[in-house]
């Protein structure tokens, strides 16, 4: 006799939401990674003969279409030279640490809700001998004044743009102009965590070169803007850039075959790169009807952060338990084909919780009436 109840049988709603992602009409945001493995080769197959010559032999420990990647990147950057890695970990570890040789000082100045302090599991102090500082801990991007208040010097001062974990929040142009020259006084490099870098043009009002051209190197993710399959680059000066392939040596990131990272990675610079500041630009119709539509709806308490999002993505906040919020977002969608909020939820204190959303190709079919009447359909299943 079986003990399997029919509770156990029933998907949970973590697979109920990945199945709703893929297969709801209507959705804000449907990143590819959620795909199958037929759906991510189908769709690299497809692309990869616009962006890149497949009757080239197959790169062989970064030659090919690694090397043309990386070409691609130090132009768009306007840097001297860039190297691809495998992950944005390793590229920032190596980085920070190179720099750390040539300053002579380990220690990183980095906000306290950085990647690195939040999701690394303490990489920075453990694998690559450099001691963390924080610089603030309020939930916005770093500022002069932070950078000046220091008590102790820093051979780094490492600025992710945006800072995901405080709303994919960037600072003004001149915040973070300001930011960097209380480095440069404090004879402190720059480095941008520029995972999501790609995003930051419109809310500048520059040109990737320009901002770029701030940081003494900056590290780039090629799959959490660009839909790519994984994979990084750093890019800075020559001399930097050749260290670093050293270092990546050492590290263990001298992959064999990197060919499909690279392509997918060529074809998110020219489909998904030109498409961005449009995805940010209407990132703020769908914030402002979102807030419009839970006011409607009567809900007690609800925000939505920041109010004008900077990148295409952002936070939203409302007063009830994870488990309530995620099983209303999945029943909308199976029950009107209408996902609204495809990511997870995360406690923020008894009775409120955040989740992460954000705009991409599909989400620019909506209007800001359907993401009103969304919303206020999606409060009415919280009751």
């Amino acid at each position: 006799m079986s003990d399997t109840t029919e509770d156990d049988q029933r998907p949970s709603t973590r697979e109920r939401r990945r199945t709703a992602i893929r297969t709801a009409p209507r959705v804000l945001s449907r990143g590819g990674w959620r795909g199958t493995l037929r759906e991510r080769l189908t769709e690299l197959t497809e692309a990869a003969p616009g962006v890149y010559d497949l009757d080239e032999p197959a790169d062989i420990y970064g030659d090919g279409v690694v090397a043309a990647l990386e070409r691609r990147v130090a132009d768009l950057l306007g840097t001297e030279a860039a190297v691809f890695f495998p992950t944005g970990t390793m590229a920032q570890q190596i980085a920070l640490r190179c720099w750390a040789a040539r300053t002579g000082d380990p220690a990183v100045a980095l906000h306290a809700l950085s990647h690195p302090e939040v999701h690394e599991r303490h990489a920075f102090s453990q694998v690559s001998g450099l001691r963390p500082v924080i610089v603030s801990q309020e939930p916005r991007p770093v500022t002069a004044a932070d950078v000046h208040g220091l008590d102790e010097p820093v051979g780094a001062l490492m600025l992710e743009l945006p800072l995901r974990d405080a709303g994919f929040l960037l600072p003004s142009w001149e915040e973070l102009t300001g930011a960097v020259d209380a480095a440069r006084e404090r004879e402190a490099v720059v480095h941008f965590d520029g995972a999501r870098l790609w995003e930051a043009t419109e809310h500048f009002g520059r040109p990737l070169e320009e901002i770029a051209a701030l940081a003494d190197s900056v590290y780039v993710s090629f799959y959490k803007s660009l839909g790519g399959l994984g994979g990084a680059a750093l890019a800075g000066p020559a001399s930097l850039v050749e260290e670093a392939r050293t270092w990546r040596h050492r590290y263990g990131g001298m992959v064999f075959q990197q060919f499909p990272t690279a392509l997918s990675a060529l074809v998110g610079l020219d489909r998904e790169l030109p498409r961005l500041p449009e995805y940010v630009r209407h990132a703020r119709v769908v914030a402002a009807a979102l807030r419009e539509g839970f006011a409607a709806a009567g809900l007690p308490w609800a925000r939505v952060h920041p109010e004008v999002p900077h990148t295409h993505d952002f936070q939203v906040w409302l007063p009830f338990d994870p488990e309530v919020l995620a099983e209303a977002a999945v029943r909308q969608a199976e029950e009107t084909g209408t996902l609204l909020f495809a990511g997870g939820w995360d406690s923020c204190g008894p009775g409120l919780s955040r989740t992460e959303t954000g705009v991409r190709a599909a989400g620019l079919e909506w209007t800001a009436r359907d993401v009103r009447d969304a919303a206020v359909d999606f409060a009415g299943r919280l009751g």
